[in-house]
């Protein structure tokens, strides 16, 4: 994990302070990644490191998504850079998919948007891991879909028990960044 995305991420998307977050619970510290991920620093930084670490634990991903919105521009920036990889003949393409929060209530009436292919071999994208609960939620949609859930990536673990909640789960977790990597890096409130 490169020091310039963490630091990007306590400068532009963490804060100190007293927060309710979207779990209920209380928190000292807020975690506001689209703030990095939806920067086109952000999304280049991203992309190499996520895909770098994707490639690195030796799954065979086909694609990557998750609970929009937080996964969305991560997902995007790791098929953007596994496209840009592709084009050097290194590696194949990952294609990126969102997951609605609830089912279209017209047209098609999906609940995954994008080239997701059921049979898929999939990475559950989360931008901040609390509980677990978005990443669960996700893999039960895809999982409903067809794909093969290899594993979850979040950009950051608040390290809060929603890892171990993955990992009792049966999911292997992978993160690019810790919120002890953020707190030396964030000012006090």
């Amino acid at each position: 994990m490169s020091t310039r995305l963490t630091t990007l991420l306590a400068e532009r998307s963490a804060k100190r302070g007293d927060f309710v977050l979207a779990s209920g619970r209380r928190s000292t510290l807020y975690v506001d990644c689209r703030l990095t991920t939806m920067s086109p620093e952000g999304q280049i930084l991203i992309g190499r490191e996520a895909l770098a670490a994707l490639r690195d634990s030796g799954w065979p991903v086909d694609s990557v998504g998750g609970l929009t919105l937080g996964a969305d521009p991560i997902s995007y920036a790791i098929a953007h850079a596994s496209a840009l990889e592709a084009e050097t003949g290194t590696s194949g393409m990952v294609r990126s998919f969102t997951v609605r929060k609830e089912a279209k209530q017209h047209g098609t009436g999906k609940l995954i948007e994008g080239p997701f292919q059921a049979g898929d071999k999939v990475v559950v994208v989360e931008d901040v891991i609390t509980t677990g609960g978005s990443a669960l939620k996700a893999v039960e949609a895809i999982r409903a879909a067809g794909g093969e859930i290899l594993g979850v990536l979040a950009l950051v673990d608040r390290q809060e028990g929603g890892r171990e909640a993955l990992e009792a789960a049966g999911l292997k977790v992978i993160a690019l960044v810790t919120a002890a990597d953020l707190l030396p890096l964030i000012p006090p409130a």
